[in-house]
């Protein structure tokens, strides 16, 4: 394989803080090393990814650097005995797209312990539809089904329901059996979020409570929150007895203003879920039930497609908070 070239989204640093998108010839010989060199075939979008393309050294700390957190393709050569020529394999988290060449390029190379096998039954493009966003919405779906979070319980609440965690979230919950109250920005997308099984659609506003009281009445049993700051303070404040919050993303703020109250009156439980490294058995059984019981009737309803070319406007869109659902990248 060596001097074999392919295209990638490199992003430059130009001068200082100033950053640059183009889509460039390399060479397999340039990647780091690794055992499993894989033919890239899809890649899929997530907040992350943009954050490294625009130049976020808290995600990418060296530039010149392709992003891309999530791969999956064909194994192109391995001296590992665990994968063959040919298998069809993919990638998730780890340091891919971080600080290793990434799935925007059309191979990457990596350890073998990063790896995992797609099922027969599933293609390389399906698997990408979940990804990182499927992986993290199992993580918090297991971890309130481990904490005795079941259906019966009552209503789950999804915040920042229309992005790519939060869509999969809605219908993996919807698969699992739960009630699910959706909130979201962007009410537009109310029938969207019912077709992938919502039963109800609220506005992110319901959700911002600036009472200053240290408990609010019970609504949920549980809640899978994408967007931090005031809304997960308020959604802490409104679990009920025992409940489970699961804290995943940012994007209103990263700080947390609470009180103890919840936690030693109402015995709630809040778990912070980090996909990226967590180890291979763990991903594993979470992998395992997104290929069975989790598994979507219909995936494409929550997707679309772009080209390698085409990644740099979808880059933008997301970065103003403008996606809805999942993108998956065609890098054939």
């Amino acid at each position: 394989m060596s001097g074999k070239s392919f295209k990638a989204l490199v992003v430059d640093e130009v001068r200082e803080n100033v950053f640059q998108r183009r889509i460039i010839e390399r060479n397999v010989d340039e990647l780091p090393p690794g055992e499993v060199l894989i033919r890239v075939e899809y890649s899929a979008l997530n907040y992350k990814d943009a954050l490294s393309a625009k130049g976020h050294k808290g995600i990418t700390r060296k530039y010149p650097h392709t992003p891309g957190v999530d791969a999956s393709g064909v194994v192109e050569a391995s001296t590992s005995d665990l994968f063959l020529v040919g298998e069809k394999v993919f990638v998730t988290g780890y340091d891919l797209g971080m600080n290793t060449s990434g799935g925007f390029g059309q191979y990457i190379r990596v350890p073998a312990g990063w790896v995992i096998k797609i099922p027969p039954d599933f293609s390389l493009r399906e698997i990408m539809i979940y990804g990182t966003a499927g992986f993290t919405s199992g993580i918090a779906i297991y971890e309130m089904q481990r904490n005795e979070i079941t259906p019966d319980k009552g209503k789950i609440l999804v915040t920042g329901a229309a992005g790519g965690v939060g869509c999969l979230a809605t219908a993996m919950l919807t698969k699992a059996g739960y009630y699910v109250v959706a909130s979201t920005g962007k009410l537009q997308k109310k029938d969207f979020l019912m077709n992938l099984g919502a039963k109800e659609v609220i506005s992110r506003e319901d959700l911002i409570d600036t009472s200053g009281k240290p408990l609010l009445p019970k609504k949920w049993a549980g809640a899978i929150e994408n967007v931090g700051g005031n809304t997960l303070s308020t959604v802490i404040k409104s679990i009920g007895n025992r409940g489970v919050v699961t804290s995943i993303g940012l994007v209103q703020s990263d700080k947390l203003e609470t009180t103890v109250y919840p936690f030693i009156l109402r015995g709630v439980r809040l778990i912070g879920v980090d996909s990226a490294e967590s180890p291979m058995d763990y991903r594993l059984k979470i992998w395992n039930k997104i290929f069975t019981e989790w598994r979507l009737d219909e995936p494409e309803q929550l997707v679309k497609e772009c080209s390698l070319i085409e990644l740099d406007k979808e880059i933008e869109l997301i970065l103003k908070g403008g996606q809805t659902g999942r993108v998956v990248v065609n890098m054939k």
